[in-house]
Order: C-alpha cells, then sequence, then structure tokens
C-alpha cells in the first residue's frame, strides 16, 4: 500500500481489482460493505450490474491470493485470506504481512526512542520505515472517497516520518549529511515549513547563516504566491534566532552512553575515553561562528595573539568593551572557534544575563558553567542539572567545584555581557589556569591585569561591506544607497545586519526606500526592527544597567545641540556645576552610552556626543519617561549659548548687536563667558557655530521666540565675519518669524538689518535697501535712534556700490548726524569710513584721510579693535598709493567698505547728481 497497490506473488492488471483491494487492505481484518465497495468504485452512478461485477473482481483477487499455492480458489478454504462476510467482504491478514502494519509499528518505536532522547535508535526506526515506500500511498488504482482519504492520511504519515528522522540526524549532528537531501525536500515540497526549518538548522550548523536566511525568504515567497499567508510562529521565530546567533541552535554533543548512531553502535567522532563512567572528551558549547564576519582585522589580531601567547601564563583575561550592537560576542565567537587547536580541553561560553536582560547573579554564572563542563544527565532534560551528584547552593561551594574541574586544563571561556566587575571576579578567581574573553557593554577598568579592547563602530569601507554580503543583490545593486545606510545606520553592526535582513525579508522593498525610511531620526529605530530582532532592545538594556542619576543624565543630554557638545552644554541642560556634570558624563561613557571625542588643539579639547542611534532612544526615553523635563532643559542651553555668544560678539565687535542689553529672565548666572570663551572669542564661535545655529531653530521649535531672535542677532557678527550665508540665512529666517509671532517690533527691526547686511552682501541691491529701510522704520517707531542711524550708513553702502555717490554721501552725513547726537561712537565709525571711501572715491584724499583718523578714533571710542585695525590700514594703503604717484589710480581701485569686505566698483567715478 505504501506505493503502487501491489501484492506478491501476482498482482491483478486490471485497474479496479487492484481498487477492491485497496479498499479491503486499507480496512483490513475489518467487514468491508458492499454499498461501500460499489460507491468506492463507480461513485454515486453505479451501472445496474455493479454487484455481479463486483462479484467477479472478488473472485479475482482469490485466484491472485492463491495464485503460489496452486489450489482452486473456494470461498472456505483455510487459507484463503479474503472472506464473504455480511453484508460485505474481509481480508483477514497478518500484522507482518501488511506493508501499512510494519510502517505504523516502526513509526511508533520510532517516536517513542525519540522521546526518550535515543536518537539513534529513532533515527535507525524511522528511516527503516521510510525504506517501505515505494512511492505515494495507494497509487496506481482509481481513487474513490475512502481511497483518496486514506491516500492522503497516509502521505501526510509519511512526511510526519521523515521530518521526524531529520530531526533525529541533527540532533546526532549529522547536519553536513543532510543538508543536499534537505534542500532537495524543501524544492519538492516548498509548503511545508518544517521542512525548511530544519533546512535553515542544518546550513546555520555549517556555518551559512546567509544561504540559512536565503531559505526562510524561499519559503516566505512560496507561501504568499501559493497561498497568501505569511510563514508560521515556528518559522519566523527560527528566522529571529539565526539572525541573533542563538546559541541553542548550535549543535552539542550528546554524552556516550546515550547516542547509538545509524549504521553502528559506538560513538562517532574524537575524544578522551571515558573515565568512571564521565566522558571527559572536550567540552565544546559555543554558537557557531557569523558566516559573513566582516571587518575588524586589526582586533582579531590583537586577540589571537594573546590567545596565541605562552600557555604557561595563568589567567589570561581579555575585556571586549562596546556599546551594544558593537558586535563583541560575534567577535569573541569568532576567536573561540579559531582558537580550538589550542585549547583541547574545551571551549565554552557563557552568558551573564537572564532571558529578561537581566543580570544573573555569580552564583548563578558558576553554576552555568558547571553545568556546561559537567555535560547533561542521562534522562534528563535539556538544560535542567548534570552529573550525578547535584551542584552546590553556595557560591563558595561552586567556585571550589569550578576550580577542581578547571585545574591544570587548557579550555577558552566566554563570559558574555559582563554587567560590572563584580559580577565576574569570582568566575575568574575559580578558573585561574583558563584563559577567558569577556564581554561588557561596560569598561570594566577596575579589574585587576586584564587586557581591555574596545569595540568602536566600523569603518566605512567595513560597513558598506557587511550591508552587500547580508543585504542580497538588492544592495549590491545600489552603492549609494549602501552607504547611506551605513551612514543612518551609525556603522553600529547590530543595526546594519537588521538592516540588512529587513530588506531581504521584504522582497517588494529597495534599498534606496531603506534608507529613505531610516532619514527620519524619530522612527529610526523603529524601521531597525525584524520579529523581535529589535536594535532599540539592544541599546536598551545597557541604558537600564546605569543608576537613575546617569539615566537622567542620557535622556537631557539627547537635546543637546548637535553634533556635539561642551562640558558648560552639559551642565547647562542638566541646571548643574560643571564638577557634576562631568561626573555623570563619565560615567555614560563608561557606560559606552556617550562618547568623549577628543579634538586636540581645540579650545574644547574633549567634547561629548551620541551615537546617531543612542541620540534617537535618549530623546524616545525623555518622550516616554519625563516629558515634561524637555522644554525647561532646552530654554537652559538656549540661554547658555545665548550668554556665550553674546559675551564672544562683544569681544568681536563692541556695540554691534543691538538686543545685547536687553533683558533676559532666569540668565545663567553661574556661567562664565570669560572662563568658557576666554581671549578666543573667534574660536569659540568656529568651535560652537553649528550647536548655535541648532540653538535658534530648537528656540523656534519650542515658541522660545524672545530667545530666538536675540541667538541669530548674537550669531550675526561671526556669520558675517565668516561668509556664512546659509546659516545666516536660515537662522535669520525663523528669527523674523518669531519676532513677527511675538509682535517684537524692535527684534524684528533688528533681525531685517542683519537679513540686509546679507542681501547686500550677496549683490541683492533692491533686497538690502527695502530691508534696510523697514528696519530704520520699525527702529525709528520704537524710539532706537542709534540702531536707525546705523540703518542709514548699512543703506548708503549700497547706494554707493550702486555708483550713486552722491545720494550715498548725503545718508552717510545723516547717519553720523545721528549717532553724534546719540553718542553713538560704533555708528560715527560705520558713517565716517563711508564719507572716507566716498572722498577717496571722488578724488579728495586729503578729506579722506581725516575722515579714516577720525572713524579710528571713534572704533577705539566703542572699542572695537577690528574696525580700529581697519581704519588704520586704509589709511595706511591710501598713502602708500598717494606717495608712489598713483593718485590718479587711487579712485578705481576696489574699495574695502567694511573689515574684510571688498566693493569693486567702475573704473570710473560716477557723476555727481544734483
Amino acid at each position: 500500500m505504501l506505493g503502487p497497490v501491489r501484492m506478491t506473488p501476482r498482482t491483478p492488471s486490471a485497474a479496479k481489482p487492484r481498487a477492491v483491494l485497496a479498499t479491503l487492505l486499507v480496512q483490513s481484518n475489518t467487514v468491508v460493505s458492499t454499498h461501500a465497495l460499489i460507491d468506492e468504485l463507480w461513485g454515486a452512478e453505479p451501472p445496474r450490474t455493479a454487484t455481479t461485477t463486483l462479484q467477479v473482481y472478488v473472485s479475482q483477487l482469490r485466484k491472485a491470493l492463491l495464485a503460489d499455492s496452486g489450489e482452486a480458489a473456494v470461498e472456505t478454504g483455510p487459507v484463503q485470506p479474503l472472506l464473504t462476510r455480511p453484508p460485505g467482504y474481509l481480508m483477514r491478514i497478518a500484522p507482518e504481512d501488511l506493508d501499512l502494519t510494519v510502517f505504523e509499528s516502526l513509526r511508533a518505536e520510532g517516536r517513542a526512542a525519540y522521546g526518550r532522547r535515543e536518537y539513534g535508535a529513532a533515527a535507525q526506526a524511522l528511516s527503516r520505515a521510510l525504506g517501505l515506500w515505494t512511492g505515494p500511498a495507494l497509487s496506481g488504482v482509481p481513487h474513490g472517497p475512502s481511497l483518496e482519504t486514506s491516500a492522503i492520511r497516509l502521505n501526510e504519515l509519511r512526511a510526519e516520518v521523515l521530518e521526524q528522522r531529520i530531526s533525529a540526524e541533527l540532533r546526532l549532528g549529522l547536519h553536513q549529511e543532510l543538508v543536499g537531501e534537505l534542500m532537495a525536500l524543501a524544492h519538492e515540497h516548498p509548503l511545508r515549513e518544517t521542512l525548511h526549518c530544519h533546512l535553515m538548522v542544518a546550513l546555520y550548523r555549517c556555518g551559512r547563516q546567509s544561504d540559512a536566511l536565503q531559505v526562510y525568504h524561499q519559503a516566505r515567497r512560496s507561501l504568499i504566491d501559493e497561498l497568501g499567508v505569511e510563514p508560521g510562529p515556528v518559522l519566523s521565530r527560527l528566522l529571529e534566532r539565526v539572525l541573533a546567533s542563538d546559541p541553542s541552535l548550535a549543535w552539542h554533543r550528546e554524552p556516550a552512553h546515550r547516542l547509538t548512531p545509524v549504521g553502528g553502535s559506538g560513538v562517532g567522532g574524537s575524544g578522551r575515553a571515558a573515565e568512571g563512567g564521565r566522558d571527559t572528551g572536550p567540552t565544546v558549547w559555543l554558537p557557531p561562528a557569523v558566516s559573513d564576519f566582516t571587518g575588524r582585522k586589526g582586533q582579531l589580531a590583537y586577540g589571537e595573539r594573546l590567545l596565541a601567547s605562552d600557555p604557561s601564563v595563568r589567567n589570561k583575561v581579555l575585556v571586549l568593551s562596546g556599546r551594544a550592537g558593537a558586535g563583541k560576542t560575534a567577535l569573541a565567537v569568532r576567536l573561540a572557534h579559531d582558537a580550538g587547536d589550542r585549547f583541547p580541553d574545551g571551549r565554552v561560553l557563557v552568558t551573564l544575563r537572564d532571558a529578561g536582560g537581566r543580570p544573573v547573579e555569580p552564583r548563578a554564572a558558576l553554576a552555568t558553567l558547571l553545568r556546561r563542563l559537567r555535560g547533561p544527565r542521562a534522562g534528563a532534560a535539556a538544560g535542567t542539572d548534570s552529573g550525578a551528584d547535584p551542584l552546590p547552593l553556595s557560591e563558595a561551594e561552586l567556585a571550589e567545584l569550578l576550580h577542581r574541574r578547571t585545574e591544570g586544563r587548557k579550555m577558552l571561556i566566554v563570559l558574555d555581557d559582563a554587567a560590572s566587575e563584580a559580577q565576574i571576579r569570582p568566575v575568574l578567581s575559580a578558573v585561574p589556569d583558563s584563559t577567558v574573553l569577556v564581554t561588557s557593554r561596560q569598561v570594566l577598568g577596575a579589574l585587576e591585569s586584564v587586557r581591555q579592547l574596545a569595540l568602536d563602530v566600523l569603518s566605512a569601507q567595513e560597513a558598506e561591506a557587511l550591508l552587500a554580503a547580508c543585504g542580497g543583490q538588492r544592495m549590491r545593486d545600489d552603492p549609494e544607497a549602501a552607504k547611506e545606510i551605513a551612514r543612518l545606520c551609525g556603522r553600529l553592526p547590530l543595526a546594519l545586519r537588521v538592516a540588512a535582513a529587513g530588506l531581504a525579508a521584504r522582497p517588494h522593498w529597495t534599498a534606496a526606500g531603506l534608507a529613505q525610511r531610516l532619514r527620519d531620526e524619530r522612527t529610526r529605530l523603529a524601521a531597525l526592527s525584524l520579529g523581535d530582532l529589535d536594535v532599540r532592545s539592544s541599546l536598551l538594556t545597557a541604558y537600564l544597567d546605569v543608576g537613575e542619576e546617569a539615566r537622567h543624565a542620557f535622556r537631557i543630554l539627547g537635546l543637546a545641540a548637535l553634533p556635539d557638545f561642551a562640558l558648560w552644554s552639559a551642565a547647562a541642560l542638566l541646571a548643574t556645576d560643571r564638577t557634576e556634570a562631568e561626573r555623570l558624563t563619565e560615567e555614560l561613557v563608561r557606560a559606552h552610552l556617550l562618547e568623549a571625542r577628543r579634538r586636540p588643539g581645540r579650545l574644547t579639547p574633549v567634547r561629548y556626543g551620541f551615537h546617531a542611534l543612542l541620540r534617537s532612544l535618549s530623546l524616545e526615553v525623555l518622550a516616554q519617561e519625563s516629558p515634561q523635563e524637555g522644554p525647561a532643559a532646552v530654554e537652559r542651553s538656549c540661554r547658555a549659548f545665548l550668554a556665550l555668544a553674546r559675551h564672544a560678539d562683544a569681544r568681536l565687535a563692541p556695540g554691534r548687536d543691538r538686543l545685547a542689553d536687553k533683558a533676559e529672565p532666569l540668565a545663567m548666572t553661574a556661567l562664565s563667558g570669560a572662563e568658557v570663551v576666554g581671549g578666543a572669542p573667534l574660536r569659540w564661535f568656529q568651535e560652537e557655530s553649528a550647536g548655535l545655529s541648532e540653538a535658534v531653530r530648537q528656540a523656534h521649535a519650542h515658541g522660545l521666540w524672545s530667545l530666538c531672535c536675540s541667538l541669530a542677532s548674537a550669531a550675526a557678527g561671526y556669520y558675517e565675519a565668516g561668509a556664512l550665508w546659509d546659516e545666516w540665512e536660515a537662522t535669520h529666517d525663523l528669527a523674523l518669524d518669531a519676532a513677527r509671532r511675538s509682535g517684537d517690533v524692535h527684534a524684528e527691526a533688528v533681525i531685517l538689518r542683519s537679513l540686509g547686511d546679507l542681501a547686500w552682501q550677496r549683490r541683492r541691491t533692491s533686497s538690502a535697501l527695502d530691508r534696510y529701510r523697514l528696519a530704520w522704520h520699525l527702529f525709528t517707531r520704537h524710539g532706537d535712534r542709534t540702531a536707525a542711524g546705523r540703518c542709514l550708513s548699512a543703506e548708503a553702502d549700497v547706494l554707493l556700490g550702486m555708483g550713486r555717490t552722491a545720494q550715498a554721501e548725503r545718508a552717510y552725513e545723516h547717519a553720523l548726524s545721528v549717532s553724534r547726537s546719540d553718542d553713538d561712537a560704533r555708528g560715527s565709525a560705520e558713517a565716517l569710513r563711508g564719507l572716507a571711501l566716498v572722498a577717496q572715491r571722488e578724488g579728495r584724499h586729503e578729506e579722506a584721510l581725516a575722515r579714516l583718523e577720525e572713524c579710528a578714533s571713534a572704533a577705539r571710542s566703542a572699542g572695537d579693535h577690528r574696525w580700529t585695525e581697519y581704519a588704520r590700514r586704509t589709511a595706511s594703503a591710501l598713502r602708500t598709493a598717494l606717495a608712489s604717484g598713483r593718485s590718479a589710480a587711487v579712485s578705481s581701485v576696489p574699495l574695502e567698505v567694511r573689515p574684510g569686505i571688498w566693493l569693486f566698483l567702475p573704473s570710473r567715478p560716477v557723476q555727481r547728481a544734483g
């Protein structure tokens, strides 16, 4: 029955007699009614001669059944198995004479052995059961309703036995031998998820992780195309375990007394002979090495040198530290696999956290390590205690037992994801003869006599190579998108793997589309999730490891202006002094939640910053845990920026900022501009420019209108001096909107004046005139005559550049009159400078020199060194030209109209109008 229907010695050639035989065999030793047989042969419309014809078929079968004995077909013959029993017929047959009953017996035997974890015996019985099959069940005969149902049931039983046999052989470590068979089976049965699961496990154990992932994606496509459904929970969960390199997926050798491999009674593989009934061969308890491990050449070489050093050196310990997701475990496992020959007594990995990510106690770590070294007890369930005797309960006894177990043995122990020095000290003390690799998110600096190796993110080239290896052809076909994805993932290995796997798992996505999803910082972490493999969860564990004070600092510091921040900024955000701010930031650096970035030769030699994904996490947990703290922290940060920017601007250009005298409530009195900026205001602006621009945006986003305007105005002098036109425009557009939203006419005028300067430098003369004139009108309305007078000088600069010299001169004279009446030394210097330029342009050189002398005097009164030097420099150049006899050409040379700003005029002076 398990294939084409047949019997020995001869099978009827006609199809319908064989169908009768099959129907009777399916229900052997049970009476099958005549009506049931007729329904099976002809269905709902049997011929009128159906009963007679059925009798003929039965007679043919009886002759065939007795053909080997030569006896005539006699109904009551003692050896005739096919009997007439009202209301039909009975096929009487011994269990051993029917392949179906033999199959079911072997199936039950195999299942029982599997349940007892006797995988060798299970594989033998199940293989023999499958050997009975010669094709699809009940094939070669027409199927009525009964045979069709039976065929479906039997073929399903065959598939079930096949899957269980493969499972048993996987547990025997035959994954390499099963790969080819499983590939063929998965191709033949594309919708059987269990076969795909077995194939994924076999490939993973062979170190072919990427091939295992590809199997999942092929299975998923088949299920969607054929059935319109996603893979079930078992297959989906297996995908997540493969992506996470789950150690439980690795094959672990069972004790010798429990294995009976197919084809022999001995135990395959190498190892020492059992002593005292205990297998003392090498213990290997490691997850598979990542098949597409990428980069880390220098770190691998360093670790290999340590492992290859003098074996007589006791207690060699290497601590691999780095932020969550940096690939510490992958590197440690790779080193452990590569070093197999150097540690003949075993290599064992122990995870130092429970399923919820909480650190385990040292006692639990000691007990787990002992279990790994002792192997499972006969008949015990996987993961339970092992050995003949129970483990002691106290930490001291466990440590003593572990010491005896490892003394004199060449072993490598990997302690994965250590939370603190205190957690691993008892383990290190108990294994002085072993080499130990420790991975930790913390810098375990308090451990004595250990070597430290910190893992940072991958290089740009390594990150793109990892994406290409894990992301499939679509990733390789779009290198520009891969480059952007690597940048948006901060080149963090875990994030890169999840991003690549997410692309591979979604055939309808493109690499460019994935990059677009990652651009938004607010949703980036959500996009870096696949099943329960979640970058956010990994990073969150590191956050939960630190104390509440440090967690609070982590949340608040995420609000810092980008790209990094100085200690004074941290103090402002945290509303504390710099000493306390340094303590908290250094704690976060030690936990790899914050980066300390050295900037040699800078005004601030050490700055702090977040990895891009950690900053996203910081903002998320702030919104979830203490959203009410955000606005106040942003305001403190902006006020600190304003205080320092005003101090630096006053050193560069005293009296320039018309909003500098505006009182700002809650000013940071504890922040010393002299201490932070010192005597280098330009360097301070250069280092803080990006953060200052971000502070303007933050102030605007939080509705801090006055702060937004004041910050932009305080930075305008630096933007002008540095020709930072884009930052100038972006910040001042926000500030102009803030001034108008708040109805602050004076602030609006200040910002408009500055935007007029920007338009003038960009040669947008019409826009510059409009803004200067509107600013003059608003200043006048507000009563700020000084600022209004300065607007006249600015307007005159535009007119001078347009060749309207006479109009420019009148505007400069008006501005000088206003500034002198208001005792505005800076305004006077600006107006006198303009009158000197007009005089030089008109050829009135002595007048120009006199005006420049007055300009220098006014600039000195204002305390502005730049303008003082400008006046001196311009006068010196004019005198030199006059002394050399080039007076005729003086009026046609470019003019330095403001410090560092040059104006190119027509070669001949424009005629004075009016």
